[in-house]
């Protein structure tokens, strides 16, 4: 069987059904424009660690249909992970003789930069979409003050938001997703478990999203003519909103880093912070916010140096 054909085999009926949509549309994405063109024409028993292998150094050197440069890494471990599943089932169904793609070596992620705003544009910003007429720009203080993600922000239904308790829950996220007459807001399952939980609304912002209720026009807290609003036009609204601002641009997930930030500055401990971000473990938040963390220790222990007498 030509490995093309697995792979549409493995993908229709390999994936447990409990799986999230955006890992069977990211699985058949990798197969359909990745795998396929490249290795797709092997026969099952055709494909060795060395066919495996060079596949994964081209796609690091020059797998960028665009660019013509390497891809990401975490895009080439996506794609290891659908071989290594498909043909792992394969060889316990019997339609493979053997199994090594496990042998494959994963390139090592690398720790993007942690970019946020400063104290004072933090304040330009809020003190602008305070201002600004349209109400779905409010989501910006929200992301601000709780450490959302813009899909969560967007998939937002005001029945998460118990005022009564002051709790967000964040059981959802959503994705864009083309169609004829443009793009849509999907919504679907968070990326990780760990992404579901409990986030305590502060007093003030609470206060904020009780006036923002009053003018619903939409289920979801984030709207625009009652819809939900797609990432890519959130995206572009705060783009063009930091560009009036005169703010240096920066993507939305700096918002959250800004919240983890500001956090850390104002003495919240990693444990605490690591939850409400939705991270799988403290040590993930300490290693990617360390220089946070750092600057607030350094501050702690002036003070504590102040006790000093010459």
């Amino acid at each position: 069987m030509k490995y093309e054909q697995w792979l549409y085999v493995w993908l229709e009926n390999y994936i447990k059904p409990s799986a999230k949509v955006r890992t069977h549309k990211a699985y058949r994405y990798v197969a359909d424009k990745r795998i396929i063109p490249k290795i797709g024409d092997y026969d099952l028993d055709e494909l060795s660690p060395i066919v495996l292998q060079g596949f994964i150094t081209e796609l690091t050197m020059c797998g960028n249909v665009k660019t013509r440069g390497g891809l990401s890494a975490s895009t080439i471990n996506l794609i290891i992970t659908v071989m290594q599943n498909s043909l792992k089932t394969a060889y316990i169904t019997g339609n493979a003789k053997k199994y090594f793609a496990d042998k494959i070596k994963r390139p090592k992620l690398k720790q993007s930069d942690v970019s946020c705003f400063t104290v004072d544009e933090q304040k330009r910003i809020e003190q602008a979409v305070n201002k600004d007429k349209r109400n779905k720009m409010k989501g910006v203080i929200l992301c601000l003050y709780t450490g959302l993600r813009i899909g969560e922000l967007l998939a937002l239904e005001w029945a998460d938001v118990d005022f009564t308790s002051g709790i967000i829950t964040v059981n959802k996220t959503c994705l864009d997703e083309k169609e004829s007459d443009g793009k849509t807001c999907v919504v679907c399952e968070p990326k990780t478990e760990s992404s579901k939980r409990l986030i305590p609304i502060p007093k003030q912002l609470l206060r904020l999203l009780k006036e923002l209720k009053k003018s619903k026009k939409s289920r979801y807290v984030v709207s625009e003519n009652g819809q939900n609003v797609t990432i890519r036009s959130y995206q572009r609204s705060f783009s063009l909103l930091l560009k009036r601002l005169d703010i240096p641009h920066k993507g939305f997930h700096s918002l959250r880093h800004t919240f983890a930030t500001r956090a850390l500055e104002c003495g919240m401990d990693v444990k605490t912070l690591s939850e409400i971000l939705g991270h799988k473990s403290a040590a993930l938040t300490l290693n990617r916010y360390v220089h946070s963390c750092l600057k607030h220790k350094s501050e702690m222990m002036n003070k504590l140096g102040k006790l000093y007498s010459l």
